[in-house]
């Protein structure tokens, strides 16, 4: 057993828990999930392959956990670049997108978007959908400041244009021309949110 290095047991496992997860983390983030096995992570942090039974019981629990504890990453960056463009709602919606589109190229969003098999995808993308729907958030409360009354349902649909430039993106175009283009695109749409509906 290794060496208790925390004021307590319970201050030990959390360090444990967070090795493990950095662990995984670093090995998604190199861009396959076949890469996260418990047997590679505890290699990385020292510890004995079956000690990792004792924080997960299984890969989906720990991939799923990791792109969990990514989100508060993402949301962070989004309301600090919301903050920054202050009030304005075209501002704030430019800022919204462009802080996702500098995730992606700063290689932030890798781990949501790793490559995997079914089995890995499906707890990929049960991590990757809390964190969206965290992001979603700041978005909603300046539609709703804007007064749209269905800002989750607009949200959605310019998260499906951020969602557009960032594959995109993933595909090799290029940066500054995707986010130019993203941005246009999302502002603009905001002029719909007063008009009238357009005729069935």
């Amino acid at each position: 057993m290794p060496r208790i290095q925390a004021a307590s047991v319970a201050d030990h496992r959390a360090q444990q828990r967070a090795a493990l997860l950095d662990a995984a983390h670093e090995l998604l983030a190199e861009g396959d999930a076949a890469n996260v096995t418990f047997a590679a992570v505890a290699r990385r942090t020292g510890l004995a392959r079956n000690s990792v039974y004792k924080y997960f019981s299984d890969r989906r629990e720990l991939l799923t956990e990791v792109v969990r504890q990514a989100a508060p990453r993402w949301t962070e960056r989004i309301h600090t670049a919301l903050a920054a463009a202050g009030a304005d709602p075209e501002k704030r919606v430019a800022a919204y997108v462009t802080a996702q589109l500098e995730m992606v190229r700063d290689g932030e969003h890798r781990i949501a978007r790793a490559s995997a098999d079914t089995q890995d995808t499906a707890a990929l993308r049960a991590g990757a959908d809390a964190a969206h729907r965290a992001l979603l958030d700041p978005l909603i409360d300046t539609l709703h400041d804007l007064g749209d009354d269905t800002p989750l349902r607009t949200a959605r649909l310019l998260q499906g244009l951020v969602n557009a430039a960032i594959t995109a993106l993933e595909a090799g175009d290029d940066y500054a021309a995707v986010t130019d283009r993203a941005v246009r695109l999302a502002v603009a749409a905001l002029a719909g949110l007063t008009t009238d509906p357009l005729p069935r």
